[in-house]
């Protein structure tokens, strides 16, 4: 029982990841990704990474 909640919790990290990437600029799908392996570190990366400019 508690894997099964383990895994919801990393799973819905790695969604609020993306759709945190993407609200910065970065690609949501490929942050999805990396926070699948390294989530909450992911998390502070996105966070203290600057936003993608695109000039």
């Amino acid at each position: 029982m508690a894997n099964s909640a383990y895994f919801v919790g990393w799973g819905t990290l790695s969604l609020i990841n993306a759709g945190l990437a993407q609200s910065k600029g970065r690609s949501g799908l490929l942050w999805w990704l990396v926070s699948l392996f390294i989530g909450p570190l992911a998390t502070l990366l996105i966070v203290v990474l600057p936003r993608e400019s695109f000039n």
